[in-house]
């Protein structure tokens, strides 16, 4: 439950005045071939606003009290004893990658040089922490159908200077997180689990974000809940919270929270690095940090958008379980590999990839740009192979193998959404869309030329 001031007749009517403004505003109604289907997208009601606004009475900028609770419920819903809030997903892989590079973990920081195992196929910034660290990332590939990271390959691919596995459940489908942790722990790798499209999915049962030694999530509009801007690190041991804490609150020492003083008893009693003894331990730095806080705003949106997470993952389950159904009604299948769970997990799906099978007789991109005219959106697997990508020109980086089955998800994959706001009307006339599209590229026609008559 949101957290509430003292008694105040006035506030109350202003945050009752945002919920009802809110809740009375009028839904657009959907018309086939005029309204766009968005592939993600959020969903808000009159209590997110109403948290909006009270936080924002308080006029309270930075983190504070909404944080501070955000903060402890996440932790309790993701199974972690700590998470620590951060301005983005982007900016949570950053401080988790941070973090196991502290000189605080003594021999075991991870240092310029060393190689972390990953995937080419998904979000650049799962990776670019590893290269803005200084370290070489090695890539392996993955398989079509989970379009997850193949375990198979993963063993091999371990040198003498591997010392992590970072990686992404992709679209909200996990890769096969109990074999790599085992991987792992045979080999004592440090495991980061980036779990910004899979909040609340499940691998034998058990949360993902729980079994790496560090895990994140993202608040963008897109994901599952959302704060406007906003991520989160997840880890269990104090020393790791503690140091990205300070690598997100511009790389500082002290873990005062914001308006707070000498929480621990001695903030003139320290004696770091070659500083006076006594220096005020706000104002000691002990990490080359950023500025990553969020504010009580963010934080508030947060807490309340907490309270629908089982919802929103349910009706992403439901449409995703719609669509398939529909799919392979539609004999649609024939054309695409349609996404596959990796056995034993239980996705929180955050869109559909389907990929145009080989003598399929159609391109990828005549299909999506048929779907993006016809109004239904379409994204495509983020930065297909990166290594690909103009950024990666000058990087250094292994690769492990061929990367074939992420050059095929490049060239020939996209998705569509399961977002809770896609409704049968929506998802009807995706599927009779792509259907159209598809029997006229095989025919040998074109797409574009095909106009739906309005409903």
């Amino acid at each position: 439950m949101t957290q509430l001031l003292a008694a105040d007749p006035e506030r109350d009517a202003i945050v009752a005045a945002a919920r009802a403004y809110f809740e009375s505003r009028p839904k657009p109604a959907f018309v086939p071939g005029e309204t766009y289907i968005p592939p993600s997208g959020k969903v808000m009601d009159g209590n997110d606003c109403a948290s909006l606004v009270d936080a924002s009475l308080d006029m309270w900028l930075t983190a504070g009290r909404y944080a501070e609770q955000f903060e402890r419920e996440l932790a309790e819903r993701c199974g972690r004893r700590y998470s620590k809030l951060t301005v983005s997903g982007s900016a949570a892989n950053l401080l988790a990658f941070a973090t196991l590079t502290s000189w605080k973990r003594g021999p075991k920081a991870i240092k310029p040089g060393d190689e972390v195992i990953t995937v080419a196929a998904g979000f650049p910034t799962t990776i670019t922490p590893i290269v803005q660290y200084g370290c070489v990332p090695v890539f392996v590939d993955v398989d079509i159908e989970t379009h997850n990271v193949d375990v198979d390959l993963i063993e091999a691919a371990i040198t003498g200077k591997t010392r992590a596995v970072m990686i992404a459940h992709s679209l909200g489908n996990p890769f096969d997180v109990v074999r790599v942790r085992e991987i792992c722990r045979k080999y004592d790798l440090l495991l980061v689990e980036d779990c910004c499209d899979a909040f609340g999915a499940t691998a034998n049962g058990q949360l993902v974000g729980t079994f790496g030694d560090i895990a994140t999530l993202s608040f963008y509009p897109a994901h599952h809940i959302t704060m406007g801007e906003g991520g989160a690190v997840l880890v269990d041991s104090p020393l790791l919270a503690k140091v990205c804490e300070s690598f997100r609150d511009w790389g500082r020492d002290c873990y005062c929270a914001p308006g707070k003083d000498n929480s621990c008893n001695k903030r003139f009693g320290w004696r770091l690095g070659d500083l006076p003894k006594g220096y005020d331990h706000k104002y000691t730095y002990s990490h080359i940090g950023y500025n990553m806080k969020v504010s009580d705003m963010q934080a508030a949106l947060g807490v309340s958008q907490l309270t629908k997470l089982d919802h929103f993952i349910a009706r992403r389950r439901e449409n995703f379980v719609e669509l398939e159904k529909r799919l392979r009604a539609a004999g649609l299948d024939r054309y695409y590999h349609l996404p596959q769970a990796t056995p034993g997990t239980d996705p929180s799906w955050f869109g559909y990839l389907m990929t145009v099978r080989d003598g399929a007789g159609f391109a990828r991109n005549d299909v999506t740009r048929a779907l993006e005219e016809r109004k239904v959106g379409t994204r495509l697997l983020f930065a297909g192979n990166i290594i690909r990508q103009p950024a990666f020109r000058d990087v250094a980086y292994r690769v492990h193998g061929g990367l074939t089955n992420t050059d095929k998800l490049m060239e020939d994959a996209f998705w569509v959404g399961v977002w809770p706001g896609i409704d049968a009307a929506r998802m009807d006339y995706m599927v009779e869309t792509l259907a159209d599209i598809t029997q006229a590229l095989i025919a040998g026609r074109d797409p574009l030329a095909l106009v739906r008559p309005a409903a």
